[in-house]
């Protein structure tokens, strides 16, 4: 996660923060509610996200080629009642079946929506691979800053279902092999969709990229709750590693040493909760965008490995 237009000082003093806001989180101890424990079971929580298997009703805003590849422009509903998802649909020529990934974007100063990783899946196009990019709630310029911390628990349930039902479109499509799978999420993409992952399991493979252990890392870098014990009280159902550990498919971290919003603590913590076999982590000297040449050639490379297209 970046801020939009945040100067360095202002991230410096955010990471200052966010290790205060650890050390609080561990004061919680006194009244019962501490990181990753919740009164719910696991099987309450995962009804949470339980969602309406309806029509995506898709429109087709726009399309485009390119060279060999399609991009279709589309809108569809994620749940029924709330306004419709941005999506692009990268198809390339052929009849398949072909491998598919969908990609969740990061929040940040620039591309935080479904275009950052939109050349990466025309390029990936080009290797036989279908792709779906949507949009987070984070797209949303200013959803940060101007958010309710009363709402995050409403909004997590409704973010999650939205990534579960991108997966169940890219399945949908007739020429996709739904044994040759990918989830690829950067930032909150990558957090929100590890909860969908140990949920459904629907991927053969994940790319999670700059991740930290749990939502409340976060959280208050600008607002704060009216009370954070219920806060902390009433998200820990979110509890990430929870989650983490029941994904059954393989799994890339691709993580930054110099990170200033996610520790090596906190990042080992989200790696070391995999317990699925064929995980791999990987560090790289970069910003929080993780923009470099470097860690996209490393994850072509392995999502080329995990769907079988090399």
């Amino acid at each position: 996660m970046q801020l939009r237009k945040e100067p360095q000082t202002r991230i410096r003093k955010a990471a200052g923060l966010l290790r205060a806001v650890l050390i609080a989180n561990l004061v919680l101890v006194s009244y019962g509610f501490t990181k990753g424990q919740s009164t719910t079971t696991m099987a309450e929580r995962i009804a949470l996200f339980d969602y309406e298997q309806s029509d995506f009703q898709i429109r087709e805003v726009a399309s485009e080629r390119r060279e060999t590849v399609t991009i279709q422009d589309i809108t569809f509903v994620g749940i029924p009642g709330e306004e419709p998802v941005q999506a692009y649909i990268v198809m390339p020529n052929g009849q398949g079946p072909f491998a598919g990934v969908l990609w969740g974007h990061w929040l940040g100063h620039h591309t935080s929506d479904r275009e950052q990783y939109l050349d990466e899946a025309v390029e990936m196009a080009s290797k036989g691979v279908v792709s779906v990019l949507f949009n987070a709630m984070w797209s949303k310029p200013g959803w940060y800053q101007n958010r309710d911390l009363a709402d995050d628990y409403n909004s997590s349930i409704k973010q999650v279902i939205e990534i579960r039902r991108a997966m169940d479109l890219l399945l949908s499509l007739e020429n996709v092999d739904k044994d040759r799978i990918a989830y690829v999420g950067h930032d909150y993409s990558g957090m929100y969709g590890s909860i969908a992952a140990g949920i459904d399991n629907k991927a053969k493979t994940y790319v999670f990229i700059a991740v930290t252990a749990s939502l409340y890392d976060w959280a208050f870098f600008v607002n704060q709750p009216k009370s954070k014990v219920d806060y902390v009280q009433q998200n820990a159902v979110f509890e990430l590693t929870d989650f983490i550990s029941k994904i059954e498919g393989t799994v890339l971290c691709q993580l930054s040493s110099t990170d200033p919003f996610i520790s090596k603590t906190d990042g080992n913590v989200f790696f070391n909760a995999v317990t699925s076999e064929g995980k791999e982590r990987k560090r790289y000297e970069a910003e929080h965008f993780m923009g470099d040449e470097e860690i996209k050639s490393d994850r072509t490379a392995w999502l080329l490995k995990e769907l079988g297209l090399n």
